[in-house]
């Protein structure tokens, strides 16, 4: 019996959506095939495939890649190029069904390297009925966004004004940091991933952060502990009241089994900063899970086989219907999933608002110096202008 082995990245939704399409895929191609999901948190996930080269040593068919992490993988000859594959067994409706947002980080090298499979750019999300409540209208700014978050902090409820996932793992602290960036007019890298941290946009952002995160009155503890997951695990246990986390989890509040905030979920474009000419701007950012080819698989013709059934606009459907967010266009104006995810059609929008990060094979190593200097920030009072110039030395011979 043929089993494909896939390194997916742990999240429930993931791993029930791939053994739901591998059911659907062994029934329609009349295989009795089989999957061995490996499933692991994202430093784990980064070590096993890229550091430890388990795409290369036929231990795995296919694995969930970052979008952050595909030209690290393509400089190391980890995955396959996609392209000779999509010539020799074609998906019929590529790539008009998808987003050319969804299309563009995976293609360099003259090659295409992974697959879209979810998606869910960063944006605001927000217990509607809340603001409601006390009268607030939806954060524009940062100031009103941390204003909002204080005057929702309700602990002895069980609620706290926002949260902030800054663990550790060069996800969401290094995104929010680039955000913050970007939302002031600033750029915190240039061509080739050249740092460029030395500026008022990048200092005024840190400052940012150091306050949020140090203001008990507005932010749940433990920020350090909380990954993506666990901070938008929080809200969809109704213990946050906003924070500018991924779509995903906003999808998730009103599909997961043990959601305390169904019907009472709203999402908009991310706040703006104060600009240097004085309004700033609203920015997202795009990065978001591919399937690709590992190098060292042995059974590469039935791994493109399973990647062409997923790509379909009914395993796509499926993805969602699982509590992950599917990425194509089909899904995202499906009337069945609009009126279980009310809010799911915004995903055209908040793709206009978003930024991507520089392809670097190096950029993991980036996002965990940005990592550090966010520690530094939010436990120590060392001037943002000296954690900045440390990161940019320290970023500078990285990518020299």
């Amino acid at each position: 019996m043929p089993t494909l082995r896939i390194a997916v990245r742990k999240f429930d939704p993931f791993e029930s959506a791939v053994r739901r399409q591998l059911e659907d895929f062994a029934r329609a191609s009349g295989l009795d095939a089989r999957v061995e999901l490996e499933p692991l948190e994202l430093n784990d996930l980064h070590r096993r495939l890229l550091e430890e080269r388990g795409l290369a040593d036929g231990s795995l068919d296919i694995a969930f890649l970052s979008t952050d992490w595909l030209a690290e993988a393509q400089a190391a000859a980890l995955i396959d190029d996609l392209t000779p594959h999509l010539k020799g067994a074609p998906i019929a409706d590529f790539p008009q069904a998808w987003s050319p947002s969804l299309l563009g980080l995976q293609a360099f090298a003259g090659g295409f390297w992974g697959m879209p499979y979810h998606d869910g750019p960063a944006c605001l999300i927000y217990r509607k009925d809340l603001l409601e409540q006390a009268g607030l209208e939806v954060p524009r700014t940062w100031e009103e966004f941390h204003a909002a978050a204080r005057r929702l902090h309700a602990p002895e409820r069980g609620c706290y004004g926002t949260a902030l996932a800054l663990f550790p793992d060069g996800h969401n602290g290094f995104y929010d940091f680039c955000i913050q960036v970007w939302s002031r007019g600033g750029e915190p890298f240039g061509e080739g991933a050249r740092p460029q941290l030395g500026t008022r946009a990048a200092a005024e952002a840190l400052e940012f952060l150091r306050r949020l995160a140090g203001d008990g009155a507005a932010i749940a503890p433990g920020a350090r502990g909380l990954d993506s997951v666990k901070a938008g695990l929080l809200f969809c246990e109704g213990k946050v009241a906003l924070m500018t986390n991924w779509f995903g989890f906003a999808a998730l509040g009103e599909r997961w089994d043990a959601s305390r905030v169904r019907g009472r979920i709203e999402v908009a474009p991310i706040p703006r900063g104060p600009g240097a000419g004085g309004e700033g701007r609203s920015v997202s950012l795009n990065v978001f899970w591919v399937l690709a080819l590992a190098a060292g698989s042995r059974q590469k013709d039935l791994a493109w086989s399973f990647m062409r059934h997923i790509a379909t606009a009914a395993m796509d459907k499926l993805t969602t219907l699982e509590g992950a967010i599917g990425v194509r266009r089909s899904t995202w104006a499906d009337a069945q999933i609009n009126r279980l995810i009310p809010f799911f059609h915004k995903l055209d929008l908040l793709h206009r608002h978003a930024r991507e990060l520089p392809a670097h094979p190096r950029l993991a190593d980036i996002s965990h110096v940005i990592d550090d200097m966010l520690a530094k920030a939010t436990g120590t009072g060392v001037p943002v202008e000296g954690l900045l110039r440390e990161a940019q030395s320290r970023i500078e011979r990285i990518v020299a």
